[in-house]
């Protein structure tokens, strides 16, 4: 199930004690419904009482799945950044070139805050001085993301793993930044024709690793000094 199934599993059912559900399915379930109810009222605003109504649920129901709150928020966090980061992946594998691959990642990015905007925007949007959890989850996300983009554009372009690294996860900062300031001001441009100029920015830098390889330019190293 993707984010987007996941905003929607309240409204499949709407008798969900009608019939019996897995543990998994009820999970499923009730995640879908408390991204719901985390989006209309907030975090703070709502109460578990809340979303086990909404779930046709009772709270002891509610409770053998997510101890408390807190909780049932990380597990909604944790879900979204790991169908992001899969879907991320699952595109750099699709691509058979650097540029493609910068491309995938910009327009995967795009697509998710497109498709999962409440998902997206309930992540990249917590309070991460009352959620410290979060920052370490989006911490791991970012980590996880840009290796796997590091170890496809650092041997082509010839650089160093940890630099490879350290580059990737600035691009990948910079997609998700831009996506989440276009879906907050969707004035800003048409979705191609902001891939498109997010795009340029991106692949100006990595070409000219791709050239300098190809050229057999001299390589900065950390003990090399002006």
């Amino acid at each position: 199930m993707n984010a987007t199934d996941l905003g929607e599993a309240h409204s499949r059912s709407e008798h969900p004690r009608a019939r019996r559900m897995s543990r998994d399915q009820r999970r499923e379930q009730l995640l879908g419904t408390a991204l719901r109810v985390f989006s209309e009222g907030g975090y703070h605003a709502t109460s578990m009482d809340e979303i086990a109504t909404a779930a046709g649920v009772s709270k002891p129901v509610l409770y053998q799945h997510f101890p408390g709150k807190r909780e049932l928020f990380l597990a909604l966090v944790e879900f979204t950044l790991r169908e992001l980061s899969e879907r991320l992946e699952a595109s750099l594998s699709a691509a058979d070139t650097d540029k493609e691959r910068v491309r995938n990642v910009i327009d995967t990015h795009f697509g998710f805050v497109c498709t999962s905007p409440v998902a997206h925007k309930l992540v990249f949007s917590a309070d991460l001085m009352s959620f410290p959890e979060v920052a370490a989850q989006l911490d791991e996300f970012y980590e996880r993301v840009a290796e796997a983009v590091a170890a496809l554009l650092g041997p082509n372009a010839g650089i160093p793993a940890l630099q490879a690294t350290l580059l990737s996860r600035g691009l990948v900062h910079m997609v998700q930044s831009s996506a989440v300031f276009w879906v907050n001001h969707p004035d800003s441009g048409p979705r191609a024709e902001v891939q498109e100029q997010v795009f340029r920015l991106a692949w100006g830098g990595i070409r000219m690793l791709d050239e300098d390889r190809a050229e057999g330019a001299p390589r900065l190293s950390g003990d090399d000094h002006a």
